[in-house]
């Protein structure tokens, strides 16, 4: 794919959703990042409804780390592995308050250093609290830059350094969260919708459902 449909597709999803954000609900920076932790393996919308229950009153790392890994199971215990999710995020309450001062650090080192915490994780947090130029690949993202051809590789660190690459400047900020959405509702895993795409016309996918 060439810069110039790379650059056409990023200005039609620019002009469909010009303000794009992660679905996952959030106050602060540290509520994102339990929250994105919480999401491995599991939707949005269960991460959701779980943090609903404890955040407005455990929302921040002392209230959880003192909410102990038992008390916070019992929150989010809907959500697959949440024995292990619950036992890194008190993990990282903790070290948040001895080596952070209780903030949420604004590196990638300092984030992949958290337990529970991987790139993917570090790169949505950088990305979405802090406005940094990161790209987060999840599954999503890795189907639908190797099925359009924007990014094609064959793992989701190849992709991520391809996209960081291609991805024209003033659309990396938000080419995240609007490639996350195409693979989530429309280039979807078994059938994509492509006569739904805004941007069929553009994608090199050889296999494109057609009209029904």
């Amino acid at each position: 794919m060439n810069a110039a449909k790379r650059r056409a597709i990023f200005e039609r999803l620019k002009a469909a959703n010009p303000h794009p954000t992660t679905e996952l609900e959030y106050d602060t920076p540290f509520q994102l990042l339990i929250a994105v932790l919480l999401s491995a393996q599991a939707t949005d919308k269960s991460v959701n409804i779980a943090t609903r229950k404890f955040f407005p009153r455990y929302g921040t790392p002392k209230a959880i780390a003192d909410l102990g890994e038992e008390g916070l199971s019992e929150y989010i215990k809907t959500i697959g592995l949440y024995r292990t999710k619950a036992k890194n995020a008190i993990a990282t309450c903790k070290l948040l308050l001895e080596h952070h001062g209780g903030e949420v650090p604004q590196t990638r080192e300092a984030l992949e250093a958290l337990p529970g915490v991987g790139r993917k994780t570090a790169n949505v947090v950088l990305n979405t609290a802090f406005g940094q130029p990161t790209m987060a690949v999840d599954t999503h993202i890795f189907r639908v830059s190797n099925r359009t051809g924007i990014a094609p590789g064959k793992n989701v660190l190849e992709v991520e350094h391809k996209l960081v690459k291609f991805v024209p400047a003033e659309y990396m900020q938000d080419a995240h969260h609007w490639l996350i959405l195409l693979g989530r509702y429309i280039c979807v895993a078994r059938k994509p919708k492509c006569p739904q795409c805004g941007i069929a016309d553009l994608c090199e996918y050889k296999h494109k459902t057609p009209l029904q």
